[in-house]
Protein backbone atom coordinates (compact mmCIF):
# COMPACT_ATOMS: atom_id res chain seq x y z
CA UNK A 1 0.00 0.00 0.00
CA UNK A 2 1.47 3.45 -1.09
CA UNK A 3 -1.32 6.08 1.17
CA UNK A 4 -1.23 9.62 -0.32
CA UNK A 5 -3.51 12.53 0.90
CA UNK A 6 -4.16 14.95 -1.93
CA UNK A 7 -6.90 17.69 -2.89
CA UNK A 8 -9.98 15.91 -4.05
CA UNK A 9 -10.63 15.93 -7.65
CA UNK A 10 -14.64 15.23 -8.73
CA UNK A 11 -14.13 11.39 -9.73
CA UNK A 12 -14.28 11.17 -6.17
CA UNK A 13 -16.53 12.30 -5.10
CA UNK A 14 -19.20 9.41 -5.31
CA UNK A 15 -16.55 8.20 -2.56
CA UNK A 16 -16.04 10.67 -0.51
CA UNK A 17 -20.10 10.65 -0.15
CA UNK A 18 -20.17 6.90 0.81
CA UNK A 19 -17.35 7.61 3.28
CA UNK A 20 -18.99 10.94 4.77
CA UNK A 21 -22.33 9.44 4.87
CA UNK A 22 -20.91 6.19 6.74
CA UNK A 23 -19.92 8.58 9.68
CA UNK A 24 -22.65 10.16 9.86
CA UNK A 25 -25.47 7.04 9.90
CA UNK A 26 -23.22 5.86 12.63
CA UNK A 27 -23.87 9.11 14.86
CA UNK A 28 -20.92 9.22 17.03
CA UNK A 29 -18.52 11.44 16.06
CA UNK A 30 -20.35 14.00 13.18
CA UNK A 31 -23.02 16.66 14.39
CA UNK A 32 -24.59 16.50 11.17
CA UNK A 33 -27.79 14.43 10.96
CA UNK A 34 -28.22 15.22 7.18
CA UNK A 35 -26.72 12.32 4.58
CA UNK A 36 -24.59 13.82 1.10
CA UNK A 37 -26.80 12.71 -1.98
CA UNK A 38 -24.06 12.92 -5.15
CA UNK A 39 -25.62 16.51 -5.90
CA UNK A 40 -25.14 18.42 -2.40
CA UNK A 41 -21.67 16.08 -1.69
CA UNK A 42 -20.12 18.07 -4.54
CA UNK A 43 -21.59 21.15 -3.63
CA UNK A 44 -20.52 20.37 0.39
CA UNK A 45 -17.21 19.39 -0.73
CA UNK A 46 -16.17 22.32 -2.97
CA UNK A 47 -17.49 25.08 -1.07
CA UNK A 48 -14.75 23.92 1.63
CA UNK A 49 -11.51 25.95 2.17
CA UNK A 50 -9.72 22.84 0.82
CA UNK A 51 -11.13 18.80 0.82
CA UNK A 52 -8.63 16.02 0.59
CA UNK A 53 -8.69 12.37 0.23
CA UNK A 54 -6.54 9.45 1.48
CA UNK A 55 -5.60 6.77 -1.86
CA UNK A 56 -3.68 4.29 -2.23
CA UNK A 57 -1.70 4.76 -5.38
CA UNK A 58 -1.40 1.17 -6.11
CA UNK A 59 -4.73 0.50 -6.51
CA UNK A 60 -6.86 4.07 -6.59
CA UNK A 61 -9.29 2.87 -3.34
CA UNK A 62 -9.87 6.08 -1.71
CA UNK A 63 -9.87 4.86 2.18
CA UNK A 64 -10.52 8.64 4.00
CA UNK A 65 -10.81 12.50 3.47
CA UNK A 66 -11.06 15.82 5.61
CA UNK A 67 -12.27 19.48 4.89
CA UNK A 68 -10.90 22.29 5.55
CA UNK A 69 -12.40 25.47 6.63
CA UNK A 70 -12.55 28.50 8.60
CA UNK A 71 -14.19 28.12 11.80
CA UNK A 72 -15.43 31.59 12.19
CA UNK A 73 -15.71 34.94 10.11
CA UNK A 74 -13.31 38.47 10.65
CA UNK A 75 -11.67 38.92 13.91
CA UNK A 76 -11.73 34.91 14.43
CA UNK A 77 -11.59 34.25 10.88
CA UNK A 78 -7.49 33.26 10.99
CA UNK A 79 -9.08 30.02 12.99
CA UNK A 80 -10.26 26.63 11.30
CA UNK A 81 -11.80 24.05 11.72
CA UNK A 82 -11.68 20.22 10.16
CA UNK A 83 -13.18 16.93 9.92
CA UNK A 84 -12.26 14.04 9.07
CA UNK A 85 -13.62 10.65 7.95
CA UNK A 86 -12.28 7.25 7.48
CA UNK A 87 -14.25 4.34 5.84
CA UNK A 88 -14.88 1.59 8.52
CA UNK A 89 -13.00 -1.09 6.43
CA UNK A 90 -10.02 1.54 6.58
CA UNK A 91 -9.57 2.09 10.62
CA UNK A 92 -6.13 0.77 12.02
CA UNK A 93 -4.44 1.71 9.30
CA UNK A 94 -3.04 5.49 10.24
CA UNK A 95 -5.76 6.70 7.88
CA UNK A 96 -6.49 9.10 10.38
CA UNK A 97 -3.18 10.43 11.31
CA UNK A 98 -2.05 10.97 7.41
CA UNK A 99 -5.33 13.04 7.26
CA UNK A 100 -4.64 15.51 9.87
CA UNK A 101 -0.96 16.19 9.87
CA UNK A 102 -1.81 16.74 5.99
CA UNK A 103 -4.92 19.32 7.30
CA UNK A 104 -1.84 21.06 9.69
CA UNK A 105 0.00 21.36 6.51
CA UNK A 106 -2.83 22.58 4.48
CA UNK A 107 -4.49 24.83 7.52
CA UNK A 108 -1.18 26.70 7.37
CA UNK A 109 -1.21 27.00 3.31
CA UNK A 110 -4.72 28.76 3.34
CA UNK A 111 -3.45 31.34 6.02
CA UNK A 112 -5.22 30.20 8.77
CA UNK A 113 -2.87 30.20 12.14
CA UNK A 114 -4.96 27.83 14.24
CA UNK A 115 -7.27 24.74 13.77
CA UNK A 116 -9.72 24.31 16.31
CA UNK A 117 -12.42 21.33 17.13
CA UNK A 118 -15.34 22.37 18.39
CA UNK A 119 -16.98 19.18 19.65
CA UNK A 120 -14.68 16.42 19.85
CA UNK A 121 -16.69 13.40 21.80
CA UNK A 122 -15.46 12.63 24.64
CA UNK A 123 -15.77 8.73 23.94
CA UNK A 124 -14.36 9.24 20.82
CA UNK A 125 -10.86 7.76 22.41
CA UNK A 126 -9.12 7.21 19.29
CA UNK A 127 -9.35 10.12 17.86
CA UNK A 128 -8.54 12.78 21.17
CA UNK A 129 -5.18 10.45 21.51
CA UNK A 130 -4.12 10.99 17.97
CA UNK A 131 -4.74 14.76 18.42
CA UNK A 132 -2.80 14.66 21.20
CA UNK A 133 -0.13 13.04 20.10
CA UNK A 134 0.01 15.29 17.62
CA UNK A 135 0.46 18.35 19.78
CA UNK A 136 -3.89 19.73 20.19
CA UNK A 137 -4.46 20.97 23.58
CA UNK A 138 -7.86 20.04 24.77
CA UNK A 139 -9.77 23.42 25.61
CA UNK A 140 -12.07 21.97 28.64
CA UNK A 141 -15.12 19.69 28.41
CA UNK A 142 -18.44 20.75 27.66
CA UNK A 143 -21.14 18.37 29.26
CA UNK A 144 -23.49 16.42 27.61
CA UNK A 145 -22.66 18.40 24.50
CA UNK A 146 -23.46 15.81 21.91
CA UNK A 147 -26.13 13.95 21.28
CA UNK A 148 -25.58 10.28 19.96
CA UNK A 149 -27.81 8.47 17.43
CA UNK A 150 -29.58 6.49 20.10
CA UNK A 151 -30.63 9.76 22.18
CA UNK A 152 -27.99 9.90 25.31
CA UNK A 153 -25.89 12.92 25.52
CA UNK A 154 -22.12 12.56 25.74
CA UNK A 155 -19.36 14.88 27.13
CA UNK A 156 -17.59 17.40 24.09
CA UNK A 157 -14.00 18.36 24.29
CA UNK A 158 -12.85 21.01 22.10
CA UNK A 159 -9.62 21.17 20.83
CA UNK A 160 -6.86 23.61 19.21
CA UNK A 161 -3.25 23.45 17.46
CA UNK A 162 -1.39 26.35 16.51
CA UNK A 163 0.22 26.04 12.96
Amino acid sequence: MNIIIREYSEKDIPKMTAIWNEVVEDGIAFPQEELLSLETGKKFFAEQSYSAVAEDTENGNIYGLYILHPNNIGRCGHICNASYAVSSNSRGMHIGEKLVSDCLVQGKKHNFSILQFNAVVATNIHARHLYERLGFIQLGTIPKGFRMKDGHYEDICPYYHEL
